[in-house]
């Protein structure tokens, strides 16, 4: 029997639609690779990321790097809406299993947050290539407070 799924204590729907809306126009590295939110929601967050041949190896594969930076762009971004604002996430380490090649088309990053305290999350990633089942991954973020001000 599958675990229940986490309660958050905090979520901002506000927050996690204007998140949205700026990460498609983001630029950086998540903008170069094309990653777009399609889903936001308390715990989940869901990401497509058309595959392009400059992301391809010489081999005609996308490059394991490439599926590294969607996953770890997609990990701490799921836990955005959940934080007291001001409050920002920092992967302290993830670990990828390839699963199959991904050779065209777009693949899709479910997010899902399996564990939040105060400090750390515990973050898993499944991306699909079509119906294929491309990688999965699982991170842990530290969640930290904002600077306090000199007094």
């Amino acid at each position: 029997m599958p675990a229940p799924p986490p309660r958050f204590e905090h979520y901002d729907a506000e927050l996690a639609a204007r998140f949205a809306q700026a990460n498609d126009a983001a630029g950086g590295l998540p903008g170069w690779l094309g990653i777009k939110f399609v889903e936001l929601g308390p715990g989940r967050l869901v990401a497509t990321m058309a595959v392009r041949d400059e992301l391809l190896t010489p081999f005609g594969t996308l490059h394991g790097g490439v599926m590294a930076g969607l996953v770890d762009h997609v990990l701490g971004c799921v836990l955005y809406p959940l934080m007291q604002r001001g409050q920002w996430a920092a992967t302290t380490e993830f670990k990828l299993n390839y699963l199959a090649p991904v050779r065209g088309g777009t693949v899709t990053a479910e997010s899902t947050v399996v564990s939040f305290t105060r400090r750390t999350a515990v973050v898993r990633v499944e991306v699909t290539n079509g119906e294929q089942l491309a990688c999965v991954a699982q991170g842990t973020l530290l969640v930290a407070d904002p600077p306090k001000k000199p007094a």
